[in-house]
């Protein structure tokens, strides 16, 4: 039977130069890979050891890469080892086979969404009257699913966060703060139902998960093992629960820690 790997992407296994947190002298760094460019110039990173893991991960075993980013964000990402066959973007809305969304799962999507919680536009207009130009920096819709704002981190007024969440809250969205995105998202929007699915599909035994923000703690809780670094939002709120470990490593050796454990764990397995 085979063992199914759902891993976040963004400050989990990949890093942008601002959240690589090298904090060794210099000549003691790791040597990194650039798996994204865009425009040009390189986004995202994972040590050459994680590369190399990451290979290995996918022989063992299914990998699916699981991510809030949209489709188009994803696939300028570069993972090394073999492609995996499955992807899970938009924060489960798509559910990709092959590199193409399937249109029954983005359909039961939709249906749970209209079912459930309020409109996306009642929440865009929201977001558009109460947050301030003086911070914020872009206005963004995800694959007619969801909203995010890129902001001025410094100049955002933690208050008006709290009580964005609970309004959000009251019209059953969830609202998560990542590096320089605020992201509104509906409740029924999740990783874990993707999971799910795709472990229903493939049959397998046992599910591991990692993750380092609020939108990841659902895939945790529905895998048998889930891991978390030492940085990001699951680990500032002190997330814990059975099944799920936190690691002490933060930045990109949090990515290279958590290859490790998967690998650990699906070995007995393989």
């Amino acid at each position: 039977m085979p063992v199914l790997v759902a891993s976040d992407l963004d400050r989990t296994l990949i890093y942008s130069a601002a959240a690589l947190a090298l904090t060794m002298p210099d000549p003691r760094a790791p040597r990194l890979l650039c798996v994204e460019v865009h425009e040009s110039k390189p986004l995202s990173y994972m040590t050459e050891t994680a590369a190399q893991l990451l290979t290995d991960l996918g022989d063992a075993a299914v990998f699916v890469p699981t991510t809030t980013r949209t489709r188009k964000q994803y696939q300028r990402i570069n993972l090394p080892g073999p492609a995996p066959k499955y992807a899970i973007c938009a924060n489960g809305g798509h559910l990709l086979v092959d590199g193409v969304s399937d249109p029954d799962w983005h359909a039961q999507v939709q249906a749970r969404l209209a079912e459930q919680c309020a409109p996306l536009a009642e929440v865009q207009d929201h977001l558009m009257a109460s947050a301030s130009p003086a911070w914020v920096r872009k206005h963004r819709i995800a694959e007619d699913l969801f909203a995010y704002l890129v902001v001025e981190r410094e100049l955002l007024p933690e208050e008006w966060v709290k009580e964005l969440a609970v309004w959000a809250e009251n019209r059953g969205w969830t609202v998560s703060l990542q590096g320089r995105k605020i992201y509104a998202v509906p409740k029924p929007l999740t990783k874990s139902a993707a999971m799910n699915e795709l472990a229903r599909r493939t049959g397998a035994d046992l599910t591991l998960a990692a993750g380092d923000s609020l939108l990841d703690a659902d895939l945790l809780l529905a895998a048998d093992r889930g891991w978390r670094p030492g940085h990001g939002e699951l680990a500032d709120d002190g997330f814990t629960a059975p099944g799920i470990s936190a690691l002490p490593e933060r930045g990109v050796l949090a990515g290279e820690r958590i290859l490790r454990e998967f690998l650990k764990a699906v070995a007995p397995k393989s």
